[in-house]
């Protein structure tokens, strides 16, 4: 009797590891990748680790956790659904958490450290928050605001005297020992902003902030844009309901910026000192630094064809401005983060891609290169950290493999350039955070067969506990598909410009090297985002495998981290580079004897929506079928900053523009093969660019599927959109690339 149990025991536990991965639970809840902290802060005390972290039956409600560092004990701070309801958010935040890649999150989604670490700043139920770890429970939460009043970008200021926030298009502070609050600009409203990033960027150039504090508290540094001279592009957003036409200012390539100045304005709110910019009015203000002594601002002006980056000096008096230094390039220059000015002497660290590849340099203040401390065929992805006292300076860069991110040390005086020490465990993704003072770390560490996992680390890499283990076992929540998981391989293949392409491959479930099988093919493509990596979730990618297919994915020219010989390939005209290192992927698959050449799928999303259309046009016998979902069409239709770093302006380059569009191709689109998908809500992608691909292949006679996305925006970002335009993805593949199961 024992033993029937035992074994009914066994075929119950098989028959739960057994159970097969649905697109419906890879956007369910609780999150397959387990309890991951998001958003994790180190207390400038360093006593505590703040995180977000989803709730098991809803992963994109956050509430705020706090975890102590010496008891290594971790509980939950602030119920959100406890502290408020959800309301409608405004049109401006829901374009700003689109911008910010957060548009699905809700509850708390983002807070602030004090400067003392005794207190946590956060908005919820349309309220500004603040949370004081050394009152009583029931005492330790405060409202700053009252309900129902704006509130964007809220900071606490270097020193802790005030909170400041964006309201109304002006800048606001309170004063935290009298609750006085003032108005510090007045002329904001229309297309007056004050204290605000501009759309592009913080859709382009990775600022989301238009304000910056004084570190002694004196004075804020912020940003007045006025957009009246950006072209009004009206739009239709079509709802289920509803539908609205509304008038968006979008800065399209070639066409007029927003007009930018720099303020200095005191935190009593009487004074406002204008900085100069320098005489060309069409630039971009890509980042402003306050310098040690509080005097001093520091911006980086970059010019409109962004082939001159400045670094400027000013005082905050608006007296004075030098410029400091200055980076040129025949393609375009990328921004960055990694500036700190050092306090040990009149210098500052900055990183450069002027060797071709992005290092780490030492400069003194009047421009002169003390020193290199980072080299080698490899870029640095970012500065994480600076720490003086001990002469060291930490980044993370992938200098083993491309494909990973790993943690370094490297000493301030440039004696380890060539060799760093690096400081993280484990084949795959590191992303750390550092505290402060840069004596502790959080490691957040992912692989193709390891979930995320943190833990808190000394500056020598050193494990001090576990914030969260995550360990795939029984109770985890992808625990139940572990048996069917399908382990991803990597490789390189040689381009025809003699680079190597770096690939990731799914073999089927099941596999058989003397059959033939259908190929599901996927990619970014486009500048900036590295798609082949190994970490941890590609979850459509494992889902398609699991259904027989050969998932395949290679990242071409014009993708990061690879030194700018790679990236620089598509300068003057997109579409081409690229698909010519796609296309020698297809070339190896076809040349394996287990891979159905006849059946070979692609898709992909915004700049992999656009790579479709143009593998469809320029190749289209090589494919069964594509996808392309929230595509660009016309790169006119696209905004200035991304759009005319790799193309100039249309009127530079109006053949560039021209061999870049999909329309110039259109007679390569063969019927029957395309499904094209978009939200109608998009701000980014405009819904113009499809509908104008529509009529195009409409007026051809041109056969294709469509699926448009009422009030949704360029990310599909609901569970249930997800949901939606995934099991459309596959079941289109299926029809499509599986001929003998119709």
């Amino acid at each position: 009797m024992r033993a029937l149990l035992l074994l009914a025991v066994l075929s119950w536990s098989c028959a739960v590891a057994a159970e097969r991965l649905t697109i419906e639970r890879m956007f369910g809840d609780p999150d397959l990748a387990g309890p991951s902290p998001r958003a994790l802060k180190i207390a400038p005390d360093g006593r505590h680790v703040a995180f977000l972290r989803g709730r098991d039956d809803d992963q994109n409600q956050l509430d705020l956790w706090l975890h102590e560092v010496r008891s290594g004990k971790a509980h939950r701070l602030v119920d959100s659904r406890a502290l408020g309801g959800e309301h409608e958010l405004s049109d401006a935040e829901k374009a700003r958490r689109e911008r910010a890649r957060i548009a699905a999150s809700k509850g708390i989604v983002s807070y602030l450290w004090s400067p003392d670490g005794k207190r946590l700043l956060f908005t919820l139920d349309e309220r500004l928050w603040l949370y004081d770890l050394t009152a009583p429970r029931d005492k330790a939460l405060r409202a700053l605001t009252e309900r129902g009043r704006e509130v964007a970008d809220p900071k606490v200021s270097p020193r802790g005297g005030f909170v400041s926030y964006v309201s109304g298009q002006n800048l606001h502070l309170i004063d935290l020992r009298s609750g006085q609050s003032t108005q510090l600009t007045h002329d904001g409203g229309g297309t007056i902003h004050n204290g605000e990033a501009e759309f592009v960027a913080q859709e382009e150039m990775d600022r989301h902030t238009g304000y910056w504090w004084a570190p002694d508290d004196s004075a804020l540094a912020f940003e007045r844009y006025d957009e009246s001279g950006v072209d009004e592009v009206e739009r239709s957003e079509i709802y289920a309901d509803h539908s609205a036409t509304l008038r968006q200012r979008y800065p399209a390539a070639g066409r007029a910026n927003v007009a930018v100045r720099l303020g200095v304005v005191g935190s009593d709110g009487r004074a406002t000192h204008w900085l100069d910019l320098g005489p060309d009015p069409d630039i971009y203000l890509a980042r402003v630094n306050w310098l040690p002594d509080g005097k001093r601002v520091a911006f980086q002006r970059q010019s409109r064809n962004q082939r001159r980056l400045d670094l400027v000096v000013a005082a905050a008096d608006g007296s004075s401005a030098d410029n400091v230094l200055t980076e040129t390039s025949t393609t375009w220059i990328n921004l960055h983060d990694d500036l700190r000015f050092l306090r040990g002497e009149d210098a500052l660290l900055w990183a450069s891609e002027r060797s071709g590849y992005k290092q780490l340099y030492v400069f003194g203040l009047d421009g002169t290169l003390r020193r290199q401390l980072t080299q080698g065929p490899h870029d640095v992805d970012k500065l994480l950290a600076l720490d003086e006292k001990h002469g060291l300076a930490y980044f993370a860069a992938g200098r083993e493999d491309p494909l990973q991110v790993q943690v370094y040390a490297v000493r301030l005086d440039g004696s380890d350039a060539a060799t760093p020490r690096r400081l993280s465990e484990g084949e795959g993704i590191h992303d750390a955070v550092f505290g402060d003072d840069a004596r502790i770390w959080i490691d957040t560490w992912s692989s193709p067969t390891t979930p995320p996992q943190v833990s808190l680390r000394k500056a020598d890499g050193t494990r001090l506990a576990w914030i969260e283990r995550n360990e795939l076992k029984a109770g985890h929540p992808f625990w139940p598909y572990r048996s069917d998981f399908i382990a991803p391989r990597f490789g390189t293949l040689k381009g025809e410009s003699g680079e190597d392409l770096h690939y990731r491959l799914h073999q089927p479930a099941g596999f058989d090297p003397a059959r033939k099988y259908p190929v599901f093919m996927t990619y970014y493509g486009g500048p900036g985002s590295q798609f082949v990596r190994k970490n941890w979730g590609n979850y459509f990618e494992q889902y398609m495998a699991q259904r027989g297919y050969v998932v395949f994915a290679l990242d071409n020219r014009g993708s990061p981290r690879r030194g700018r010989h790679f990236a620089d390939a598509i300068f003057g005209q997109l579409g081409n580079a690229e698909l010519a290192d796609q296309l020698t992927g297809v070339a190896w698959l076809k040349a394996q004897p287990w891979v159905d050449g006849d059946h070979i799928g692609i898709f992909g999303w915004s700049y992999g929506g656009y790579q479709t259309l143009m593998l469809l046009a320029k190749a289209g016998s090589q494919f069964a079928a594509g996808v392309a979902v929230a595509p660009v069409t016309d790169w006119r239709l696209y905004d200035t900053h991304y759009t005319e770093r790799y193309l100039d302006t249309p009127q530079a380059n109006a053949a560039g523009y021209e061999q870049s569009g999909v329309l110039h191709w259109l007679a390569g689109i063969e019927s029957d093969k395309l499904l094209l998908v978009h939200g109608m809500a998009d701000d980014n992608v405009l819904f113009a660019n499809s509908t104008q691909l529509m009529a195009a292949l409409q007026n051809k006679g041109v056969q294709f599927r469509l699926m448009a996305y009422p009030g949704a925006k360029h990310g599909l970002s609901t569970p249930a959109l997800r949901k939606h335009v995934y099991t459309l993805i596959a079941a289109y593949f299926d029809d499509k690339l599986k001929p003998a199961a119709r």
